[in-house]
């Protein structure tokens, strides 16, 4: 048995019932991480000694009779964005680099308490400002399915953790679809939840009205077993969410038995590449999908909301303003970055070329969209604005959620791409996001799980389906996802025993 091989609910039942210790699951995830990361680069920071020490923990507590948590004992990978206590944290920047927080984000302290392992800190786009981790200021990561195409981004470190079997679980953050795309490409299960669901603090923070932390896992329960862990109200967060969350995990093994009668699917009409711009094997990926949910008893409508049309529009206006105003606090004064303090320079200089040092190209580019947005004499015509379009398209999904149960389309309009092929072009990278910019405006759940595999760009690689739910209703975006698995997974085998072997490693 290959312990890293095995699902977190399996390798979670395999601790409990003593075929294998954590110490023995930690340390054979740190094997896989040493044999296959100089090739993939998820990792910015692998911590072996604080895993094997918390590995460790949970054998001596298991051993002394304590009750533990369903994932105790169970590795997992943190997105750099999540501030982690004497774990350096750096948001992919220059600017943080060496920063190692004094305190633990709600999520990482929810995770340490469960038990559960974190084996170190991911990679990402800086700042979460990216759909490829190419804008990570160390280094860009590889899909485990094509070294040479990207895992999506932003959380592209996370997903590709999963997928190249160094963690059988990660955390990502999802601004405008920073959870669902990279697990679409790189084929494992990522959710984001409703906006609020999930406390914010210690999230170090891209757009405030946007972000929201969430799961990646390789199958449905999985996530929803992480899900749990991480959700709840924290009065650490202002936006947070007083009243308790749906049960995700009855509703992932509800949804596993392949039944989905009485449940009202909505194909969302702007979504499905009407206008073009879809590969096609996502949209013959997608369409096999739908069959698969009517073949399960679902009923399939089709709706309409036609503002998703201006979404990509209005969300790069929205959180590039919000970004301007939240990376202000990189002022070199307080922490991080230090450039020029020679003694003779003003504190506006040193703070000038510490951001001049410390931003990389994206985040620059950003930050003056945004800066332009909100100045005077253009916050109404454009920031203003843009908060109006996103009211229409929660009006939208208000209407939508009259005629169905949940929404589905394409997870990204594409398939992996090439590292390097996009990035001269921001437009080009930022379509990526049209199908997943509605949801994060709405800040309703959204899910996405493997649909298939598409060869149309080459070797075959995985596409996503988007499954999306009425806000805190996450576990209709679960029972689907996992009926959805589960019969895709009894036709074709799962998506991940066709990935390519890293490196000889099984």
């Amino acid at each position: 048995m290959n312990l890293h091989e095995l699902s977190a609910a399996d390798t979670a039942a395999a601790i409990a019932d003593g075929t294998a210790s954590a110490v023995e699951v930690a340390q054979a995830h740190l094997d896989r991480i040493s044999a296959t990361d100089g090739q993939v680069k998820a990792f910015l920071h692998v911590d072996a000694e604080g895993a094997l020490a918390a590995a460790q923990a949970v054998d001596e507590r298991r051993k002394a009779g304590e009750a533990l948590g369903p994932l105790a004992g169970v590795p997992l990978a943190m997105k750099d964005v999540v501030v982690t206590k004497g774990v350096p944290t750096t948001s992919g920047s220059k600017i943080l680099q060496g920063w190692v927080p004094p305190y633990d984000a709600t999520v990482t302290r929810k995770v340490r308490e469960a038990g559960i392992v974190m084996l170190g800190k991911t990679n990402m786009d800086e700042f979460a400002m990216g759909s490829s981790t190419e804008n990570s200021a160390y280094f860009p990561t590889s899909n485990p399915w094509d070294l040479s195409r990207v895992p999506g981004g932003s959380s592209g470190g996370s997903s590709a953790a999963v997928a190249a079997l160094q963690a059988p679980l990660s955390i990502g953050t999802d601004t405008g679809g920073s959870i669902r795309q990279p697990a679409a490409v790189t084929g494992i299960v990522g959710h984001k939840p409703t906006y609020g669901a999930v406390s914010r603090f210690g999230l170090i923070a891209f757009s405030s009205s946007l972000d929201q932390a969430g799961p990646f896992g390789r199958t449905v329960l999985d996530t929803a077993l992480l899900h749990e862990v991480i959700a709840g109200y924290d009065e650490c967060d202002s936006t947070s969410i007083p009243t308790p969350g749906p049960d995700v995990v009855s509703a992932a093994r509800l949804g596993a038995q392949g039944d989905l009668s009485g449940v009202r699917v909505g194909v969302v009409r702007e979504l499905t590449g009407a206008g073009g711009g879809y590969q096609d094997g996502v949209l013959a990926s997608f369409r096999s999908a739908v069959d698969t949910l009517a073949s399960l008893g679902a009923e399939i409508v089709e709706v309409s909301c036609p503002n998703f049309d201006y979404a990509l529009a209005a969300y790069y206006l929205i959180a590039p303003s919000e970004c301007s105003s939240n990376l202000a606090r990189f002022d070199s004064v307080r922490y991080g970055l230090r450039v020029g303090d020679d003694g003779t320079r003003s504190l506006e200089e040193v703070m000038s070329l510490t951001r001049e040092a410390g931003f990389g190209p994206e985040v620059k580019r950003r930050i003056m969209i945004g800066t332009y947005a909100l100045s005077s004499g253009y916050y109404d015509a454009y920031y203003g604005q843009a908060q109006k379009v996103r009211t229409l398209i929660a009006r939208d999904f208000a209407d939508a959620f009259t005629a169905a149960d949940v929404l589905v389309s394409p997870t990204s309009p594409f398939v992996a791409f090439g590292i390097g092929e996009r990035v001269a072009d921001p437009m080009a990278m930022y379509v990526n996001d049209l199908c997943t910019l509605p949801a994060s405006l709405a800040g309703i759940p959204a899910m996405s799980v493997p649909s298939g595999l598409s060869d149309e760009t080459g070797p075959a690689l995985p596409v996503g389906l988007q499954i999306m739910a009425p806000a805190m209703a996450d576990d209709r975006c679960y029972r689907v996802g996992a009926a959805f698995e589960a019969a895709y997974n009894a036709a074709h085998g799962p998506i991940l025993s066709k990935i390519p072997v890293l490196g000889g490693a099984a």
